[in-house]
């Protein structure tokens, strides 16, 4: 990644501008993160206040203790790179030892990964409205003729795929089952809830969430993200008015928020996400194994969804499809993870070639006229093949470094050692250490390739877990099992959670 600011030393002054004092006939230092331009450093998030930029010493700090280690695709970005930029701006209050913990769980990151799935295809169905609302307005408005309705309507099928995707995920947290059970607001035996804390549980990471999104998708569109991320987890009695949304007129909001979408009092009203659930048609029940096995069928529209779900974050340029700026280059970009264009410039990128989705516009493909009925007349087989990950799990001392973050950023301002390129160089040139032993060498080789290829005993682990798998940091492979073969405990979980049709 490049630097936001080009010196590697921290400034004796930070980001200000110099004014002249008459008064004391001298020149004097205005910083912009304590006088009126402080606003410009923060962004506020549902009441959080989130840094927005940081400074040459805060940079420092973050490439030098919060940077994802190197690995095999650590040249390119990845979820977990937006995560940890993320906790690193967001606000002192959320660093708790269980919200660190519950941000690193690999259940959440699914939610995250399915999250900036459907968030990529809903901006899209957002500007398509927005340009319809104009072509169908005024004097010379166009007429809509049947065929355009069929496609709205094939449109919005697909956007509620993609936000059933996200539903199955949710609903694995909100659950409380195995590792997610200390997570959850009831009490086992006392079934006593701690509401007020979970409330504020929520909020973090819908906050987090929001942020992670954002950046993901190029920090664009900011504000139509916050108020349908708000109104997926919450409904909307409990989304805010604030002239920033946008205001949808009701053959608009029916494409954008489905067919399953009712409104009810606000004591009975169950989010979108559970109204998702509730009602799955035939046809999108294998959407609902995305992840945990093989889909085995004819119905190509649930293949284009596996490929797009189960291939990681870095390697998406290999089926060319988009998901904000996953599996770029990071040389392309920079701290803060803004694309600089300069580097794309001299990166030679055109209509023609671009494998990461720079140059070439974001599209809306156009469906096939009739397509939704040719679905239901799809088939679907056994399956055949389970599907295990490798996931990088994260340790206690990785944990209680973020949980200390503020303390580790007061105690690198006070004098502690910022590495850097040239002092890294001054060291190693100063040493005379003939450095470690080839068994060490051997046994840290081996322990590096242990944790980017898992024994086979790993996958026969967790091709036995009844938890839908990916995520944009998982690396599947393909476990055959027999035929037509399920473990009762995986069916009746997922049976109670989404229907006896499964």
């Amino acid at each position: 990644m490049k630097r936001v600011h080009v010196d590697n030393y921290a400034p004796k002054y930070f980001s200000g501008k110099w004014s002249w004092d008459a008064d004391k006939d001298c020149l004097h230092f205005q910083a912009h993160n304590d006088l009126e331009n402080a606003r410009e450093r923060y962004i506020t998030t549902n009441g959080y206040k989130f840094l927005r930029t940081m400074d040459q010493e805060e940079e420092l700090i973050f490439r030098q203790e919060y940077v994802r280690p190197k690995s095999n695709n650590s040249d390119v970005v990845v979820l977990a790179d937006i995560r940890n930029l993320v906790l690193y701006l967001m606000p002192p209050e959320f660093l708790s030892y269980k919200f660190i913990e519950f941000m690193h769980e690999r259940e959440v990151l699914h939610v995250i990964h399915s999250l900036i799935i459907y968030f990529e295809y809903y901006l899209r169905l957002v500007e398509f409205v927005l340009i319809r609302r104009d072509e169908l307005s005024g004097q010379m408005g166009q007429v809509q003729s049947e065929q355009t309705n069929d496609m709205k309507r094939t449109f919005s099928v697909y956007l509620s795929q993609y936000r059933m995707l996200v539903a199955r995920n949710y609903c694995l947290i909100i659950g409380g089952e195995r590792n997610l059970a200390k997570y959850y607001h009831m009490k086992p035996i006392s079934n006593i809830s701690a509401t007020i804390h979970d409330k504020y549980f929520h909020e973090q990471f819908l906050a987090v969430a929001i942020q992670i999104v954002w950046i993901c998708m190029h920090r664009r569109a900011y504000y139509i993200i916050e108020m349908e991320m708000n109104r997926l987890f919450r409904s909307e009695h409990f989304v805010s008015a604030r002239p920033e949304y946008l205001n949808f007129t009701e053959a608009e909001r029916s494409l954008l928020y489905g067919r399953n979408k009712k409104n009810w009092n606000y004591r009975v009203q169950e989010s979108p996400l559970v109204q998702e659930l509730k009602l799955v048609p035939a046809e999108d029940l294998p959407i609902l194994w995305i992840g945990d096995r093989k889909y085995r069928g004819s119905d190509r529209r649930i293949a284009e969804m596996e490929l797009e779900y189960i291939v990681p974050g870095s390697q998406l340029q290999l089926i060319d499809i988009s998901h904000g700026i996953l599996g770029h280059p990071k040389n392309l970009y920079n701290t803060l993870l803004y694309l600089d264009w300069p580097a794309v410039r001299f990166s030679n990128f055109s209509e023609q070639y671009d494998p990461y989705h720079i140059i070439r516009r974001p599209l809306l493909e156009i469906p096939k006229i009739g397509e939704l009925q040719m679905r239901k007349m799809s088939e679907n087989y056994e399956h055949f093949y389970k599907l295990s990950r490798i996931y990088d799990t994260c340790t206690h001392y990785q944990i209680c470094h973020w949980v200390k973050r503020d303390i580790n950023i007061k105690f690198f301002r006070s004098g502690g050692l910022l590495t850097n390129v040239v002092s890294r160089c001054e060291k190693e040139l100063a040493s005379t250490s003939t450095g470690p032993r080839v068994d060490l060498i051997i046994s840290n080789y081996f322990k590096a390739m242990s944790k980017i290829r898992k024994d086979k005993k790993d996958f026969d682990k967790d091709s036995t877990s009844n938890t839908p798998l990916g995520s944009a940091s998982s690396r599947f492979s393909v476990k055959r099992s027999k035929k037509g073969s399920i473990s009762a405990a995986s069916h009746r979980s997922l049976s109670d959670k989404f229907g006896s049709n499964l």
